[in-house]
């Protein structure tokens, strides 16, 4: 356990730093109106580990057909393009709801880290290990950090909501 503030804050930096990067993975995969390839990561393709080529093709089409993204990939060759239909505003809403809901996980998880950081603290505090002044500080130097990171999520969510609303 890190009897420290230096290391108990990069510790916690370090896992809320991940929520973010959860949550920015979570976003690159929301349709905007522009083509993003981080569209397609969800998309998982059989390809009984080997190699891809040509006859991959037509798994790869279906793959992206059935990943729930309302896309219809047509097969070009070896190409395989991907019309993007322009977003209706029932569409944009909806996407803007789940942005809001990946933004709303991200912060759960923030605040689960901060809580974390408080029982260390305090079990710091109970063990004799710091004093109560120390604590507060410490507590104090946590909180900001949640702060710090639940504005960091609030930026990427109005953000990633112009990207979704821009017509």
């Amino acid at each position: 356990m890190p009897t420290d503030l230096e290391s108990i804050s990069a510790d916690l930096s370090r896992r809320m730093d991940g929520a973010m990067d959860t949550l920015k993975r979570d976003f690159s995969g929301l349709r905007t109106g522009r083509a993003n390839p981080a569209l397609l990561e969800p998309v998982k393709v059989e390809a009984y580990g080997t190699m891809m080529d040509r006859s991959m093709v037509n798994a790869t089409v279906a793959a992206i057909r059935d990943c729930g993204l309302g896309l219809n990939p047509q097969p070009d060759g070896q190409m395989i393009r991907v019309p993007l239909p322009i977003l209706t505003e029932e569409r944009r809403n909806e996407l803007a709801k789940a942005a809001g809901k990946y933004a709303e996980g991200a912060r759960i998880a923030v605040r689960g880290v901060r809580r974390d950081g408080m029982e260390t603290i305090k079990n710091l505090e109970k063990k004799s290990e710091i004093g109560e002044d120390q604590m507060r500080d410490w507590s104090d130097a946590v909180q900001k950090l949640t702060d710090a990171m639940i504005k960091r999520i609030d930026e990427l969510l109005v953000e990633k909501d112009k990207d979704i609303r821009q017509v």
